[in-house]
Order: structure tokens, then sequence, then C-alpha cells
């Protein structure tokens, strides 16, 4: 009797999720709210079976590795979705000419910001300014600059760090939809990211304004930052600016995605995306992203 692995099943599952169709229809035109209120309540149940069953399941759809946690066992989905790394787990580029990378990531659209514009995908493009919330200044203070797009998928390490020593001046939470990131999507909904919860991150960077944009996307329960008092409950705070005096040394942690999503790289004129780097490359954080001027 012929008996079928977790890996070999893994693939069958992603070639039908390869089926633009179906794709798209399972995972946007489902009740995306509901499912994603769902998803943040039912991924912190702790009963041993369902944190067991949930969690086998996740391991079945996703390519997770958990061999790099801080912890073995976890309570709930929820706790291995927003799972810590065990120290030195990710080498972080001491370099202060290298803006790393702020998560483990798969590195999409990037180049430079022109016009006002950047692309979601090759030949879609969206408009910056709607992407900050109509902050048409901030936006202007990107232009001629470098952007990154870097997409987390489902099994990836859900949290984002410091990409190099810097200053928080100031964060803003947008409410938005919660449309799927992956790239079958990006193809079909215009301007996206634009569309989608997300909250904007100033930062000063060696003098350099650095922009974080970090979107939520479908069962992104929520999004938190741990060095805001509001982080714990950002969408209660009716999208307000927020003004912050947090200091953080490279590598240290900003916040965390309750599920896979994207983190949008903004970056003034006089830096440049690093070299090597080419749309779909894997990164893990702390690897360089950027170079300085």
């Amino acid at each position: 009797m012929m008996t079928v692995s977790g890996s070999q099943l893994r693939r069958a599952l992603a070639q039908v999720g390869a089926q633009e169709d179906l794709n798209f229809l399972f995972t946007n035109r489902l009740p995306r709210r509901l499912a994603t209120r769902f998803m943040g309540w039912f991924s912190r149940i702790e009963q041993p079976l369902v944190r067991d069953v949930s969690i086998a399941t996740w391991r079945l759809f996703c390519d997770v590795d958990l061999s790099d946690a801080q912890d073995t066992r976890f309570p709930s989905l929820h706790a291995a979705f927003v799972r810590a790394l065990r120290p030195g787990a990710r080498p972080v580029a001491a370099d202060p000419a290298i803006l790393t990378s702020p998560s483990d990531a798969i590195l999409g659209a990037h180049g430079r910001i022109e016009g006002g514009r950047l692309f979601q995908i090759k030949g879609l493009s969206y408009s910056l300014a709607d992407l900050l919330g109509g902050d048409a200044a901030l936006a202007q203070a990107h232009e001629g600059g470098a952007y990154a797009t870097l997409r987390l998928t489902a099994g990836m390490y859900h949290r984002f760090h410091a990409p190099h020593d810097l200053h928080v001046e100031s964060v803003r939470h947008i409410w938005g939809d919660t449309w799927n990131v992956n790239p079958i999507a990006l193809k079909r909904v215009e301007a996206l990211f634009c569309r989608n919860e997300r909250a904007v991150l100033r930062l000063r960077i060696a003098g350099h304004a650095v922009t974080l944009v970090p979107v939520a996307a479908i069962l992104v329960a929520g999004l938190r930052l741990g060095f805001l008092p509001e982080g714990g409950a950002l969408r209660r705070t009716g999208g307000r600016t927020l003004p912050c005096t947090a200091r953080l040394g490279k590598g240290a942690e900003l916040g965390w995605f309750e599920h896979g999503s994207t983190i949008v790289v903004l970056a003034p004129a006089g830096f440049d995306v690093w070299p090597t780097l080419r749309e779909g490359a894997g990164l893990r954080m702390g690897e360089p992203l950027m170079r300085l001027p």
C-alpha cells in the first residue's frame, strides 16, 4: 500500500493553490474580515487537542520551521505564529553602511521611487502618497529613493526588527481591508497595499528619514508594536499619528504580525537596494537589504 508523506501532500496542495482562479476564490472571495476575526479567536484556544490539530494543519499547508524557536512547546496556534527565536538564530549584519531586512521575507517588487509611484508587480503601480494615508509631504521626502517589498508567508517567523540603529519619530495606524497579499492577488487587485490595513512607522536612521509600512492581510488578527504603550491595541488609536521617542538598536524587536503579511521599506535618495538581491529571493531578518549613502 502506497503511503503519502507530509512533504508530498504539501506539494500536491501547493499545486492546487497555484491554480490562480481557485487560489483567488478561496483566499479573497470568502468574508475576509469575518475570517480574520475568527482566526484571531480560534488561534488562541489552548485546549490541547485543538492546539495540536491546528498546528499540525498549519504545518501541512505551510512550510514551517520551528527548529530555531526559543520554545519547543506552544500553548496555542497563536503562540506558534508569534514565536520568538532563540538567541543568535538571526545574525545581524553589523556594518553601519548596511540597512538590514527587518524580517524573514521573500523579496517582491523593489527599485527606485519615481513620480511618486511604486510597483506592486511588473506593469502595475500604485501611489506612494495613498500608501501613506494621503501624506504627500512624506511621499515627497522619499522621491528618488529606494523601496523594497518584503512578503512574509504564513509559515515564516512573524516578528520584525530594527533594520539599523534608529529613533522612531511617529506611528500612524490606517484602517483598511484584508486582501491576501500573495502574487496572485497582487496581479488582480489594483493598489492592494493602499486598500489593506497598515501602519506607517517614521524612523530616523543615521540622520536619514526611513519609513516602514507593515501591511496586514487576510487572517492577520493583529499588528503589534512592542515599543508603544498603545502597541497592544493599535487599532484603537483612531488613526491618530502617535509621536514617539523610542530608540532601538539594530536588530531589536519592533513588533509582530499575528499571521504572514508584507512590509514595504521606503528610503530617501542615496539609498540603494543591495546589488545581489533579486525578486523572489528569500531573506532572513538581519541580512543586507539596502546600502546607506
